[in-house]
């Protein structure tokens, strides 16, 4: 079983920081959860996690309540924090090794420690105390603590922060192979990393439940406005495809070629706009919209 949140409600004095939102995932999904600065998901976060009690609702993980099984969660769960609490003054085994004894590992804390810091590329590095080291190699830190008791749920925020390219790379793998056997719940503003990593997309917004899809149909779906390029050859004015029924706007792009946002599907009426003005249709496709596209319609 993974997480499954209903009606969750967070209240701070009069404000509703979570707003009675729903949602669930599964083992083998990676759940994108997004939504702009101050829309409730670290508090959500936070709610799954044990670090705060909910005001209303109800929210499950591996089948665990977590007002009244917090100590059964937290054994489920592998969290990295946003701002990652690492003890600074420790080396990376040595604190490794810290996190798997509060986690009770025993005899297999050798093992573990070893396997997550060859999984996280700290190879190089766990020899030294984590003061010493880069942002990104704290952030692998906290992500081998994170792992290290091969938790049933991961919950990520942020997980590539301070990373270079190459980096940001290794650690995608790493989540992608994660996610194929575990819950994830990965919280990004890197829209790119939720097209890569993602099965599915929650968006809040306010507090609000604003978008529950795959990042494919999010991307299809554009509400009432669909977007085509057309190019054409020959010669006429571009104020003429509005007669077109449902073009809202048009954009040049040079060359005779134009984005064109309509109210419904115009590739048929673009063929025989190009008929009636003698001009060839060289080619007209839909656009889907970028995902940044949709997360600034869905959060402005």
């Amino acid at each position: 079983m993974g997480v499954e949140v209903s009606n969750l409600v967070k209240m701070y004095g009069e404000q509703r920081a979570v707003d009675g939102i729903s949602f669930s995932v599964q083992p083998g999904h990676i759940l994108g959860f997004l939504g702009p600065n101050g829309a409730g998901k670290s508090t959500t976060m936070k709610i799954i996690t044990c670090y705060l009690p909910q005001t209303e609702g109800e929210v499950k993980v591996c089948g665990y309540d977590v007002v009244h099984q917090s100590l059964e969660v937290k054994k489920c769960i592998g969290y990295l924090p946003e701002h990652n609490p690492l003890y600074l003054d420790m080396y990376v085994k040595e604190y490794l090794e810290f996190v798997a004894g509060v986690h009770r590992l025993g005899a297999h804390t050798a093992k573990a420690v070893d396997a997550m810091i060859e999984r996280t590329g700290l190879t190089r590095e766990y020899k030294k105390r984590i003061g010493e080291l880069s942002k990104g190699y704290r952030q692998r830190v906290g992500l081998a603590q994170a792992m290290i008791h091969d938790p049933q749920v991961l919950i990520l925020d942020e997980p590539t922060s301070g990373l270079d390219p190459n980096q940001i790379t290794e650690i995608r793998d790493l989540i992608r192979e994660i996610g194929k056997n575990k819950t994830v719940i990965l919280s990004t503003h890197i829209m790119q990393e939720v097209k890569a990593l993602c099965n599915r997309v929650v968006i809040i917004n306010k507090g609000k439940l604003v978008a529950d899809e795959t990042p494919e149909n999010l991307q299809h779906d554009t509400g009432n406005q669909l977007v085509f390029v057309a190019e054409f050859k020959g010669e006429f004015s571009p104020k003429n495809l509005h007669t077109i029924q449902g073009v809202e706007k048009t954009v040049s792009l040079g060359q005779n070629k134009f984005r064109i946002i309509s109210g419904r599907d115009i590739r048929e009426d673009l063929f025989s706009f190009a008929v009636n003005n003698k001009l060839v249709l060289l080619s007209v496709s839909m656009e889907d919209q970028s995902l940044e596209d949709v997360f600034r319609k869905l959060t402005s």
